[in-house]
C-alpha cells in the first residue's frame, strides 16, 4: 500500500498538507531527516504514515506522557497498533508492550526520554528490529533551546543501540537557526536533509493590548469577537478565577489545568471541542495535540518567557486558514514579571545543593544509593516538610536535571487501567456481592479489549452508568484485583523523582558554568526578545516573529496593531468615518452585512480600505463581528 492509500485509509485525507510528503519521501529513503512545521502543521502524519510502509518498529521519543496517551488511543480507533513506554506503567504492562513489540503486534512504540536512562530497557530495544527513530519536540535536546531536557542527550546512545543505519527523523514546532544546528550536531545526523515551512501565518493577526485592568480588556476583546477561544494563563489558580468571570458576564467558559483529574479534563476538552464551551481558560497545559482547526482567538492574558513558547500557544488559532486573532493584553507590571523569571528560575547555588540535599532525606536514599531509580515525589508535600518556596525548589530540581543528578518528572496524572487476567471459564465460578457483579459486568459492556491489554478506564463514568458512589466504584475494582481476576492500576496524581546518579553528597555537587551562567545569560536573551515583540512600538509584530526565527522575509505584515496603527496615522480617515456612519444608521438590529458593505463602498473606497477600516474600527472597540455581519458597539 503506498503512502497516499494509508493517508486515505486510515485518516481519511485525499492529500497531504505542505511539507508532509517530502518529509515522508526523506524518511523512506532513508535519510537523517529535521522537519520545522509550524503548530497544526500536522507533524504527526510525517512518522506514522513511514511506520506503516516500513517492515519493522518506529520508535518515537516523546517529552509528554498525556499527549503519548492521546495518540496511541487515536492510532487504535484508526486501526494502527502502537504501543508506549514510561515510567508510570507497572510491570506487567512493560513486559506486555515489549512482548507485542517482540511479536510484531506493534507498529510504532512511544518513549518517554527518561527510559533511555535505563540500560535493561535498552538492552530489551537491541533485539527489537528498528526501521525509523523519531524525536519529537526536537528542542528539547539542545541547551541553547527554552525546553532543554537532559535526558534527551540520552538518544545518541539510543542510535548505537538500534543501529547507525536507521534513519532520524527529528521534528519540532518552533527553533532558532542557532537550535536547528545544535539538534542536527546532537542526534549525529549523516548528510541531512531540512525541511522547514515559513513561520509565517497569514491569516493570523498579532494584537497587543495595554490596560492597567486586564479583566476589563479581555471583557472587550471577547464581546468584540465571536468564535471559539482560549485565554492562556500561567498559574491554576487564575484559570478558576477568570473561568468564573467570564461566565457571571455572560460568556460561556470553562477552566483546564494540570492538575484537573483525567475524566474532568477529557470532559471540558470535549465540550470546547464541540463548541459547547466558547472559551477555554487554560495554563500551557492546554493545546498539544488537540486538532481544532476553527479557533478565531488566542488571548494571552499572562505573557510566556519566550518567542518560542508564545509562537506555538499563538498558533493554536485559525488553523482552518481562516482569520484569527492572537491577542497579548500587557500592563505596565508585565516588565517587572518578566525579569522577575530569570531569578525564580535560577536560584542561587546554595538553594539548589540544599533542595537536592531535603531531596533525598524526603524519599529516605542513602548517599551513595538510588542510581537509576524512579520514586514518588510528592511535591507539594515536600515543600510544606522543609518549608520551601515552590518556585525555587521546582526550578532547583530542573537545574540539577540538566546538571546530570536528578531528574524531576512533572506530569503526575495517569488515568486509571484495568486487564481482564482470569481465563473466561473461571470468571463464571466467582462468589461476587452483588455491587462487585454490577460494576464488573458495566466493565466488560462499556469498555472492548480487556482481555488482550490495559484498557484506559473511568471510575466516574461507571458510578455514573450504575448509580454508585464513586467509592463504591473503586472498591469493587480493588476486590476484584485481590481475586485475581483482574489487573487494576488506579489513577495516581504523585509526579516522579528519578536518580541518574548515586546520591552525592552536597558539598560534592557541582552545577557547570554551562549549565547555570550559560543557561541564565540565553534565558534573559529570550525574556528580552518577549519584551521588545510586546512593549516596542516599532516595525511590525510579524516581522519580529520571523526575524526572531531567521527568516529573512520581514516586510509589513499589514495586519498587526503596529502596522493598522502606522496605516491609521499615514491613510485618511475617510473611509473610518464612512463605515462608521453606515453601520450607526443601519436599519437592520444585526447590523451590516459585510458583502453588502463592501459592495457599496468598495468601488469608492477601494476594498482593502473598507476591509481596513472594519479591522481599525474592531480595535477600537466601535464595532462588533457576528459571523457575517458587523454592527456598531
Amino acid at each position: 500500500m503506498n503512502k497516499h492509500d494509508i493517508l486515505t485509509r486510515h485518516w481519511g485525507y485525499a492529500s497531504f498538507r505542505p511539507m508532509q510528503e517530502e518529509i515522508i519521501d526523506s524518511v523512506l529513503e532513508g535519510h537523517d531527516t529535521l522537519g520545522l512545521l509550524p503548530t497544526g502543521g500536522g507533524k504527526s502524519i510525517t512518522f506514522q504514515v513511514p511506520a506503516l510502509m516500513l517492515p519493522g518498529l518506529t520508535l518515537v521519543v516523546t517529552p509528554l506522557i498525556s499527549l503519548m496517551k492521546d495518540q496511541v488511543d487515536n492510532l487504535a480507533s484508526r486501526g494502527v497498533r502502537a504501543v508506549l513506554f514510561h515510567s508510570g506503567l507497572t510491570r506487567a504492562e512493560k513486559e506486555l508492550a515489549m512482548t507485542r513489540c517482540r511479536l510484531g503486534k506493534a507498529k510504532i512504540a512511544y518513549l518517554s526520554p527518561e527510559r533511555l536512562q535505563n540500560e535493561v530497557f535498552l538492552a530489551e530495544l537491541r533485539g527489537l528490529t528498528v526501521s525509523l527513530l523519531v524525536v519529537d519536540e526536537a528542542h528539547c535536546i539542545s541547551q541553547w533551546g527554552y525546553d532543554f531536557r537532559p535526558s534527551y542527550l540520552k538518544i545518541s546512545a539510543l542510535r548505537r543501540v538500534i543501529g547507525p543505519e536507521v534513519p532520524v527523523l527529528a521534528l519540532t514546532a518552533s527553533a532558532t537557526p542557532e537550535v536547528t544546528a545544535d539538534i542536527m550536531e546532537r542526534l549525529g545526523f549523516d548528510r541531512p536533509r531540512v525541511f522547514a515551512r515559513s513561520f509565517t501565518r497569514e491569516n493570523l493577526s498579532y494584537i497587543v493590548r495595554h490596560a492597567d485592568f486586564k479583566e476589563e480588556m479581555l471583557l472587550r476583546v471577547l464581546r468584540n469577537t465571536t468564535g471559539c477561544s482560549i485565554v492562556y494563563v500561567r498559574s491554576r489558580r487564575r484559570t478558576r478565577e477568570l473561568a468564573m468571570l467570564l461566565q457571571q458576564e455572560g460568556i460561556s467558559a470553562a477552566a483546564y489545568h494540570a492538575g484537573l483529574a483525567p475524566e474532568e479534563k477529557e470532559e471540558r476538552q470535549n465540550m470546547w471541542k464541540d463548541d459547547r464551551v466558547r472559551v477555554m481558560v487554560a495554563t500551557n497545559a492546554f493545546g498539544m495535540g488537540i486538532d481544532k482547526p476553527d479557533v478565531r482567538v488566542v488571548v494571552h492574558y499572562d505573557l510566556p518567557s519566550s518567542l518560542e513558547e508564545y509562537y506555538q500557544e499563538a498558533g493554536r488559532g485559525g488553523r482552518d486558514g481562516k482569520e484569527a486573532l492572537a491577542v497579548a493584553i500587557v500592563s505596565r507590571a508585565d516588565k517587572g514579571t518578566l525579569t522577575r523569571r530569570v531569578s525564580e528560575s535560577f536560584p542561587d547555588k546554595e538553594f539548589i545543593g540544599h533542595v537536592y540535599e531535603m531531596a533525598g532525606n524526603f524519599l529516605n536514599v542513602a548517599v551513595g544509593e538510588g542510581y537509576n531509580r524512579v520514586y514518588e515525589f510528592d511535591f507539594n508535600l515536600f515543600c510544606s516538610t522543609f518549608s520551601l518556596p515552590p518556585v525555587p525548589a521546582r526550578n532547583a530540581l530542573h537545574i540539577l536535571g540538566r546538571a546530570g543528578y536528578v531528574e524531576y518528572i512533572e506530569e503526575t496524572t495517569s488515568r486509571s487501567r484495568l486487564m481482564v487476567v482470569m481465563d473466561k471459564e473461571d470468571l463464571y465460578s466467582l462468589d461476587l456481592d452483588s455491587v462487585t457483579e454490577d460494576v464488573f459486568q458495566c466493565v466488560l459492556r462499556m469498555y472492548s479489549g480487556l482481555f488482550a491489554d490495559y484498557v484506559y478506564i473511568s471510575e466516574v463514568s461507571l458510578a455514573r452508568a450504575l448509580t454508585l458512589s464513586t467509592e463504591q466504584v473503586y472498591q469493587s475494582l480493588l476486590y476484584l484485583g485481590r481475586l485475581h481476576a483482574v489487573s487494576y492500576i488506579p489513577r495516581r496524581t504523585t509526579p516522579y523523582l528519578y536518580y541518574t546518579t548515586s546520591r552525592e553528597e552536597p558539598r560534592h555537587i557541582v552545577i557547570p558554568l554551562e549549565v547555570y551562567e550559560r543557561q541564565r545569560e540565553r534565558m534573559e536573551r529570550r525574556v528580552e526578545a518577549m519584551k521588545s515583540f510586546v512593549f516596542d512600538t516599532d516595525g511590525c509584530r510579524a516581522g519580529k516573529l520571523l526575524a526572531y526565527f531567521g527568516e529573512k522575509d520581514t516586510d509589513s505584515c499589514g495586519k498587526c496593531d503596529l502596522c493598522r496603527e502606522r496605516r491609521r496615522r499615514d491613510v485618511p480617515d475617510g473611509p473610518v468615518d464612512i463605515v462608521r456612519e453606515v453601520l450607526r444608521h443601519a436599519a437592520r438590529p444585526g447590523g451590516v452585512e459585510y458583502g453588502s458593505l463592501l459592495e457599496h463602498l468598495g468601488p469608492t473606497y477601494g476594498a482593502d480600505s473598507v476591509l481596513d477600516a472594519v479591522r481599525t474600527l474592531a480595535s477600537r472597540g466601535e464595532l462588533r463581528m457576528e459571523g457575517t455581519h458587523v454592527s456598531a458597539c
